[in-house]
């Protein structure tokens, strides 16, 4: 997966959501996550990036279960359909994302899915940022421990300090983009059409992701029907 062209895994991810959307058993998505947990050790990421990455998706999935069971009518079986059908669709995309190199991301949206070059250079400018971002946060936390605003075991202060935080941040980064999009606009990014130094190419690796992403829909779907729990989604 890190070698494949940043479209591919686009593709497949877009397949992938696609392909549970209209299903909300827990037998079809459970076999798709089952596989995507499969790829990520081979995804060639760090330990830190690894838990960066389970935190947030566990939390989701957590949160969705619980709120299906509490609040939902399909019991306990469609609390764990709802979950897993989440965890599945999000974590290729995830995996898309941090996988891929920003320029090759760009590169491979304009050449390979003719996206127009605003919103890729846009999406470049965007995943440049997050480290930014990220520096940003631990900034307004360091500054707050200097100044005494600590939370020392208060949970409503907690969420009052984490409130404080994100609003910040999210100031930051609108002023933050705000200066980009100037700069951008300014040196001609996105006024025309453009050369590009590196060329996006699509390996025989990425046609084998796409199948492969192809089967495993198809696989998952004829499973569950077998097993008689495919479920569609109703309105």
């Amino acid at each position: 997966m890190p070698g494949a062209d940043p479209a591919g895994k686009l593709l497949a991810a877009v397949l992938v959501t696609a392909g549970l959307i209209p299903v909300v058993d827990p037998v079809t998505s459970g076999i798709v996550l089952a596989a995507g947990l499969m790829l990520v050790p081979f995804a060639g990421l760090g330990r830190a990036r690894l838990l960066a990455l389970s935190v947030p998706l566990l939390l989701m999935g957590t949160s969705i279960g619980l709120v299906n069971l509490v609040f939902g009518e399909e019991g306990p079986m469609g609390a764990l359909g709802a979950a897993a059908r989440l965890l599945a669709i999000a974590l290729p995309s995830l995996l898309a994302a941090i996988t891929s190199d920003p320029t090759d991301m760009a590169d491979s949206l304009v050449q390979r899915l003719r996206v127009p070059e605003r919103p890729a250079i846009a999406v470049l400018a965007a995943l440049r940022l997050v480290p930014l971002l990220v520096e940003h946060w631990r900034a307004l936390g360091r500054a707050r421990r200097a100044r005494g605003l600590d939370a020392g075991g208060n949970p409503a202060r907690a969420v009052a300090i984490f409130a404080g935080k994100a609003f910040a941040l999210l100031v930051r980064a609108i002023r933050t983009g705000t200066l980009l999009a100037m700069a951008m606009d300014a040196r001609g990014f996105a006024g025309g059409p453009r050369s590009h130094a590196r060329l996006s190419v699509w390996r025989r690796g990425d046609t084998a992701l796409i199948a492969g992403t192809l089967l495993l829909l198809g696989t998952a779907h004829t499973l569950s029907l077998a097993a008689g729990t495919w479920t569609p989604l109703t309105f």
